[in-house]
């Protein structure tokens, strides 16, 4: 049920976010004044609706977006009654075409940042120290967790009756404790005491002291065997190595809380590798092609691969249901971020793509009068079609294909 709840909030969250897209058009739009017909919320059969001034606004039957009606559009516009011509889309200075057309991004970055530093004050941003590689990792203290067995192959895997207990568990060792020496050989960080295990051999007694709520303590154990390559050569040749049954706890925090001044900074600073991600996410969707096709025939999911609205939606409901608010968050905060940029591109039928137009035409009649040309006008948006119906087919299947994916063999972040 919390599952189902979060589902519905996310998608509610997201419904939101496109009509407030929609809205960036629609008030910017009669700012300038152009003049705006309609606003709906949602497609279909209209359920209820009413008219103030000159726009119709309400709410349509299926809630998968919305959209908003501005007056001459492009100047193919059949439409558009002669009284309204003064007042078309098209014949505003291409600023302020600008400024209508980038509205929705401009909301969703804004939406984005705005939740970004909610996040930073109240439920903290990820901590950019937080330790990722393996050097990082290594230079980490000892501060141990205790595994329930030892595992003898070089692959994680549940445990399994016969596996060896952890020696560690078996000295009473506890979370939390930091190993400060082996066999009198000093521990200053996890890759110390890595080092210091390959150098005994499995059976062999382990003296061991370490802290524990600031005390300090002895204690031993019989070292288990397991299989690793080494630890300078990590795709190595696996060989039989001792093992203490432990893993690390990293004493760096994961996330970072900021005061509301401070929230600023760290917000531009999530903002700027968020760009970059984004960035790098739309390089990567042509070769994630292949992997959805082997998601929904069968295959392994990557988690890497894109999500659709319905898989972002079935996240955002696992980390509802698991008390994971900050997933949540940034769940809304980089589907948000997305949709700005994406929308950017210089492609019709998305709003970059009437927005490169409008400067092209600007750059072009700049140029023919320069040369003593007669300015050729605007473009023709009906020669471009086939073009716009070739951008509209593969968003198309591309959406299919993530849609299908999200259903058959979702991503999950949290074990069932």
């Amino acid at each position: 049920m919390a599952n189902l709840l979060g589902v519905a909030l996310f998608a509610l969250a997201i419904l939101v976010s496109v009509s407030l897209h929609e809205a960036g058009h629609m008030l910017t739009a009669k700012a300038f004044g152009m003049k705006v017909t309609k606003y709906f919320v949602g497609f279909g059969p209209t359920l209820w609706s009413f008219k103030r001034g000159e726009t119709e606004y309400g709410i349509k039957g299926i809630p998968l977006g919305g959209f908003c009606k501005i007056v001459g559009m492009t100047p193919q516009d059949d439409d558009v009654d002669p009284a309204d011509e003064p007042r078309a889309m098209w014949r505003y200075p291409v600023w302020k075409r600008t400024i209508v057309m980038s509205a929705g991004s401009i909301t969703h970055f804004a939406l984005a940042l705005i939740a970004i530093w909610i996040a930073a004050v109240s439920l903290g941003l990820p901590n950019r120290d937080f330790p990722t590689t393996e050097a990082q990792i290594r230079q980490e203290p000892a501060v141990i967790a205790l595994s329930d067995c030892v595992v003898p192959e070089n692959a994680p895997r549940a445990c399994a009756p016969g596996d060896a207990a952890s020696p560690a568990a078996q000295a009473q060792l506890r979370d939390g404790d930091r190993i400060t020496s082996i066999n009198g050989t000093a521990i200053n960080n996890y890759g110390e005491l890595l080092v210091a295990l390959r150098g005994l051999k499995p059976g062999d007694n382990a003296q061991i002291e370490y802290v524990r709520d600031g005390q300090p303590a002895k204690t031993s154990t019989v070292l288990a065997q397991t299989q690793r390559p080494p630890l300078d050569d990590p795709k190595g040749t696996v060989a039989p190595v001792a093992a203490l049954g432990v893993g690390l706890v990293p004493t760096t925090p994961t996330r970072v809380t900021y005061g509301p001044v401070a929230a600023f900074g760290a917000t531009a600073d999530f903002t700027r590798e968020l760009a970059v991600g984004t960035v790098q996410a739309l390089q990567r969707l042509p070769q994630k092609v292949p992997a959805l096709w082997t998601a929904i025939t069968g295959g392994e999911r990557d988690v890497d691969t894109p999500i659709s609205v319905v898989g972002a939606s079935r996240l955002g409901g696992e980390a509802f249901a698991n008390k994971a608010w900050l997933l949540f968050v940034t769940l809304f905060i980089s589907l948000n971020f997305f949709i700005g940029v994406f929308n950017l591109l210089p492609l019709l039928p998305l709003d970059g793509g009437h927005i490169a137009i409008a400067w092209f035409e600007r750059a072009r009649s700049w140029l023919y009068a320069k040369i003593g040309r007669a300015d050729p006008g605007r473009v023709d948006y009906l020669k471009l079609m086939p073009f716009t119906y070739v951008v509209i087919l593969i968003g198309g299947v591309f959406t299919l294909l993530t849609i299908t994916a999200d259903v058959v063999n979702p991503i999950t972040l949290f074990p069932r």
